[in-house]
């Protein structure tokens, strides 16, 4: 076996899915023992056999990338429970496993891979545990994007209907079935920062569940921003919503204004009461900017 034979071995023995109980798995794909696999290549010593020993490597990989996962979701871990969330975090990388240099985008597709597998959450939480995985990913999507030189004054002085303004890339804007900011908030105030991991990963005692608010069903818009290197949720109305949405997706500002009221009953001057209340909120938090050419496009 040639250097390179080794290395691809065992990063592929390495990197096998764990079984339900967070072990690793006896045989291969094909049937092979993975006790007579090991034994090709790893020594056994007077503890531990060849199994063992890659055994230990095998799951502290996994342990590694499911904490990864883990210190993103709290909330969602919250909701769960820590059996319920382990189970859905280890399905979720079997079946989109890391293939970056960063372990910070393991977690991207989990919102959208949970809407398509409700079999991991009760079926009365399903659209509240949606709600969370996308705010808590929202969260890193804030935390994480650029900051581009904000508009003045003077940038807005010459814009018309055919104008097209720019969104800062961590602005990210949701719209939810529940009021999970508060839940969310609420989880990590009472979660401390070196908890925010998987019980399966620390394998120590269960931990106190935090307390979670009532949640009742009510349409939430919310506007996720970095302010000061701080991430805030802030709720925003309908019409603001689609009015951001409509910028951020590349349409003009006559175009997005006419979406944001298109089926309003408020009369034109409460609108354009609204309209002037957005752009100056926006504006004072910085939420227009300037963006390279080479950004256009990118969400």
């Amino acid at each position: 076996m040639t250097l390179l034979e080794l290395q691809r071995r065992m990063s592929n023995d390495v990197r096998r899915p764990l079984t339900s109980s967070f072990e690793m798995q006896q045989r291969t794909e094909d049937g092979q023992a993975m006790a007579d696999l090991a034994s090709t290549y790893i020594k056994p010593n007077d503890r531990l056999t060849s199994f063992d020993r890659l055994e230990i490597y095998n799951r502290q990989y996994w342990f590694r990338v499911i904490a990864a996962v883990s210190e993103d979701f709290p909330a969602l871990a919250a909701v769960l429970g820590s059996k319920r969330f382990d189970a859905l975090v280890l399905a979720y990388l079997k079946e989109n496993p890391s293939t970056s240099f960063t372990l910070r985008n393991l977690g991207a597709r989990l919102p959208m891979w949970l809407a398509d597998h409700p079999e991991f959450v009760p079926r009365m939480k399903h659209a509240l545990a949606l709600d969370v995985a996308q705010l808590e990913w929202a969260y890193v999507e804030s935390f994480d994007r650029l900051k581009m030189a904000a508009l003045t004054l003077e940038d807005f002085a010459g814009l018309d209907g055919d104008s097209r303004l720019s969104l800062q890339p961590h602005l990210q804007l949701l719209r939810l079935s529940y009021p999970v900011d508060e839940l969310v908030l609420a989880v990590r105030m009472q979660t401390p920062e070196s908890d925010i991991m998987s019980n399966a990963v620390s394998e120590m005692v269960v931990r106190t569940r935090p307390k979670l608010p009532g949640m009742r069903r009510s349409r939430v818009f919310l506007a996720v921003h970095r302010f000061d290197n701080s991430v805030y949720y802030r709720r925003i109305d309908h019409e603001a919503y689609l009015l951001l949405s409509a910028l951020q997706h590349g349409r003009t500002l006559g175009e997005s204004l006419e979406a944001a009221f298109a089926n309003s009953r408020l009369k034109p001057e409460m609108q354009a009461e609204k309209i002037q209340h957005y752009f100056a909120h926006a504006a004072e938090l910085g939420w227009f900017c300037h963006r390279p050419t080479d950004m256009i496009g990118v969400q």
